[in-house]
């Protein structure tokens, strides 16, 4: 039977063996699951976020991915200027990756993400578009704020009751339809306008058939070889018509074809906007019209002038209106005209009466 001394030190063997494997199984899932060594040097640095979003102290802190330190402390700033970004982040990274980290006018960024839609929720550092020198221990990281799945179903609430809303008006929409109220209510419960329908489609098929059968204009139209004959003798007609014209026949052939008639059309043009130009340069009668204030002054008198004439012959003033209106000058007028032609059938009768000439001597 064993002592007492030797069953303690078996017993302070077990645990001495216990205990060192705690520890190799420590340091192995350490270095298999890509932590950072705890035994590696380490430099802190500090984030500020709006809202922790779930982060638990100990969470991993990744560059692009890999896992490069641990969250060391979570807590609630009390500094007055860190009121809209109160959550401290303070953050443990290995030194071996301080060189990736940059700070300067396009710093390196951490964000809050998650491992998928419900994974936990780590540190992600972005340095994709960073440049400037290396960060040092103890400075701080600007952050950028991601919406948390708790703020995308707060905007999207908004959506969902819009949705919500749309659809309780369709569900009327389709009620009403099937109630028959509405034009699309009555189209498809309505059996009056089925029937309707059912005799435009049958009045359809009738004059289908009489289309096939050669009946009406339609009819002839297709089946008729009698005016098919007319139409391609009209057709034929018609590019007689054209080949003539191409080849210069007739007045549109030569409207077309001949060179004379357009070099005389170019001359008429070409007369017709020198006369423009002289109009408009004020030469000639036209062109004095339309430039020459005086001439136009001139016709503006004459014309005024012809109108006061024409008016005081219409009211019968001066001798030439008297001779318009005055009935006792058309009458003397013509009495002396039927005296005058009684004087001259007298003469051609007898003109020795009035053409014998007497001679006295004194």
């Amino acid at each position: 039977m064993p002592s007492q001394k030797q069953v303690k030190w078996s017993e302070l063997r077990v645990g001495l063996t216990v205990l060192f494997a705690s520890i190799t199984l420590a340091v192995l899932v350490f270095v298999m699951s890509g932590t950072v060594s705890p035994f590696s040097h380490k430099i802190v640095l500090r984030a500020y976020f709006e809202n922790a979003a779930g982060l638990v102290k100990g969470a991993p802190v990744r560059l692009s991915g890999v896992d490069i330190g641990n969250v060391d402390r979570i807590s609630i700033t009390k500094d007055p200027n860190r009121r809209l970004t109160p959550v401290e982040v303070v953050m443990k990274i290995s030194a071996g990756h301080q060189s990736e980290i940059l700070k300067g006018d396009q710093p390196s960024r951490a964000t809050l993400a998650t491992a998928g839609v419900l994974g936990a929720t780590f540190v992600d550092i972005d340095s994709s578009r960073a440049s400037g020198k290396p960060v040092q221990d103890g400075d701080i990281l600007p952050t950028t704020e991601t919406p948390a799945l708790q703020d995308v179903l707060k905007s999207s609430q908004g959506t969902i009751d819009k949705l919500n809303v749309i659809l309780g008006r369709v569900d009327d929409i389709v009620s009403a339809i099937q109630n028959g109220k509405g034009s699309v209510g009555k189209i498809i419960n309505d059996p009056e306008l089925y029937n309707r329908a059912n005799a435009t489609i049958r009045q359809l098929q009738e004059l289908t058939s009489q289309i096939t059968e050669g009946k009406g204009s339609i009819g002839k139209l297709l089946y008729s070889d009698e005016l098919y004959d007319k139409i391609n003798d009209s057709v034929t007609k018609l590019n007689k018509i054209v080949d003539d014209i191409n080849s210069g026949k007739g007045n549109a052939g030569k409207f077309l074809k001949d060179e004379q008639l357009y070099t005389n059309l170019n001359q008429t043009t070409a007369k017709l906007r020198d006369l423009m130009n002289d109009i408009d340069a004020g030469r000639g009668t036209l062109g004095k019209l339309a430039k020459d204030q005086e001439y136009a002054q001139k016709i503006d008198r004459i014309t005024s002038n012809l109108d006061v004439l024409s008016t005081r012959l219409a009211t019968g003033e001066g001798s030439a209106g008297m001779l318009f209106k005055d009935p006792a000058l058309y009458n003397n007028a013509d009495q002396m005209l039927v005296e005058t032609r009684y004087l001259i059938k007298a003469v051609r009768e007898n003109p020795k009466r009035y053409l014998t000439i007497h001679f006295k001597v004194f």
